[in-house]
């Protein structure tokens, strides 16, 4: 819903929101040595292993967030390499979440790439745990080990949906995978559950809150089929955020990384903008689910009526 004449007050009102959902809210009831890769006041970033895997890590610095730091798992889209992912992971990271970005290599269908597969949760799971604990961590003593949160992009995100479900399903189910204890909330961009050429979402008996990230203008997985998959997850809340003028890469640091398969219908929207969008979206229903709640307030108050690059369906 939206109010016109009211977005100079409603602007006013959720930046002033957006920065007490930042500033000091409770938590949320053995690796290679990291590499840092950024020293700025902002920012803690450094890369490490998930369970064998090369992944980025970015989180708030320490001056920047005075709570334990859920984790948010960003499930990449397929044959998009981790690093392609960097704006959207440091915009989430900056809503107070470390969020780590895996790349995973695996063969599907008789190609090897990059697909990201349920097990990455549990085994974000056990990072976490030794993480927090890890002599020389950047992240030791931040982390909230009770919480994880999946990100996920295109195929990344359907194996995150169906990992909601309890499922293992080929081919997002490489090994067998159940979704660890600390699993919280997701949010997936660019996803649906729509078969491959048919039509029709089947049931998602989804175990925790869901939300769907969308592009208006996505050629490769379209709205519809999104819209598709909202109306069939089955437990609130759940909520469907559209993109206005965003394709299938709108939270990629470019259009159509190299390696990954095109989006043939462009983009109109700025990058730098649908990057954000997403991400905001992402982050606050996130923490919105991790019971945050000054999230909740503006997700479900006066988000959507100040923000024009997105439009919002939810059920509570």
């Amino acid at each position: 819903m939206r109010f016109p004449g009211l977005g100079p007050v409603l602007s006013a009102v959720v930046t002033a929101l957006m920065a007490l959902a930042l500033t000091g809210v409770a938590a949320v009831p053995a690796h290679a040595g990291p590499v840092a890769r950024s020293a700025t006041p902002e920012t803690t970033e450094f890369t490490t292993t998930v369970h064998g895997d090369a992944a980025d890590v970015y989180a708030p610095a320490p001056a920047k967030i005075h709570h334990d730091l859920p984790v948010a798992l960003l499930l990449q889209g397929a044959d998009v390499d981790k690093s392609r992912y960097s704006a959207f992971a440091r915009a989430v990271a900056s809503y107070g979440f470390a969020v780590v970005v895996p790349n995973h290599s695996r063969v599907v269908f008789g190609q090897a790439g990059l697909f990201a597969e349920e097990a990455q949760a549990s085994w974000t799971a056990a990072w976490m745990q030794q993480e927090d604990i890890r002599a020389g961590s950047p992240l030791r003593g931040r982390i909230d080990t009770a919480s994880l949160v999946l990100l996920g992009h295109s195929f990344g995100g359907a194996a995150g949906l169906t990992l909601t479900t309890g499922a293992c399903v080929p081919p997002f189910c490489g090994e067998p995978a159940t979704a660890p204890a600390q699993l919280k909330a997701a949010a997936f961009y660019g996803t649906n559950n729509t078969p491959p050429g048919g039509t029709g979402s089947p049931p998602v008996p989804n175990a925790v809150p869901v939300a769907l990230v969308q592009g208006t203008a996505d050629g490769v997985a379209s709205p519809a089929s999104a819209e598709g998959t909202y109306d069939a997850l089955l437990n609130p809340p759940k909520m469907l955020v559209s993109v206005t003028g965003a394709n299938h890469y709108g939270l990629t640091d470019i259009q159509n990384p190299p390696g990954a398969r095109p989006d043939p219908a462009p983009q109109t929207v700025a990058q730098d903008r649908s990057v954000k969008a997403a991400a905001r979206w992402s982050a606050m229903f996130l923490r919105t689910a991790l019971g945050d709640h000054w999230s909740a307030v503006w997700l479900y108050g006066v988000g959507d009526s100040v923000d024009g690059d997105v439009t919002v369906e939810y059920v509570k």
